[in-house]
């Protein structure tokens, strides 16, 4: 849980420099990109984020890999940053919440959508313009498939949850028999 708080922290600080300079997407870009190549390249990875590798030797790793990279003078001075704190393994974890704030800066959140069955795309389009009127945000779904769920659909947007499928009213029903309710 510390990891995150850690991993937010930084990924605010480095939004509200991007807000600034409104640089914010192009950091987006940068970061995922040094988030794909340190998980494409696992030897790379460890040469950075290894503590058995003596520390100098993995900073000079990092600064020449960034030193050949196309990036912005203030994802340089990040990375680097990083590494002298101690945070360059958060990294996954920074990019995640990153994402996340700069999609809530341009007013686009996330939502997923669970279905028992393969929905159509007209379907899934319906769902997402229904939420987006519901938030006023633009919505980007999630979409899975849970044949658990019987029939239905459950969304999840942040802590709200729109449950609508038949395993839920089911349980709900039996709850409802077990207090003697009518139903």
């Amino acid at each position: 849980m510390k990891n995150y708080a850690i991993a937010r922290r930084y990924a605010k600080a480095l939004l509200l420099i991007g807000k600034e300079d409104g640089q914010a997407e192009i950091y987006r870009d940068e970061l995922d990109g040094i988030v794909d190549l340190l998980n494409r390249e696992e030897a790379f990875k460890q040469a950075v984020t290894n503590p058995l590798y003596e520390a100098s030797g993995r900073k000079k790793v990092l600064a020449a890999v960034i030193e050949k990279l196309d990036i912005s003078q203030v994802m340089r001075s990040f990375l680097l940053l990083l590494f002298d704190k101690g945070r360059i393994g958060f990294i996954d974890i920074i990019g995640e919440f990153y994402r996340k704030l700069a999609d809530e800066l341009k007013g686009i959140a996330t939502a997923s959508l669970v279905s028992a069955t393969t929905l159509s795309e007209d379907t899934i389009e319906k769902v997402r313009q229904a939420l987006s009127k519901k938030t006023g945000r633009d919505i980007q779904l999630e979409v899975e498939e849970d044949p658990s769920l019987i029939g239905g659909i459950v969304t999840k947007m942040g802590d709200l949850v729109w449950d609508g499928s038949i395993k839920t009213q089911l349980l709900n029903m039996k709850e409802s028999l077990k207090r003697g309710e009518s139903v």
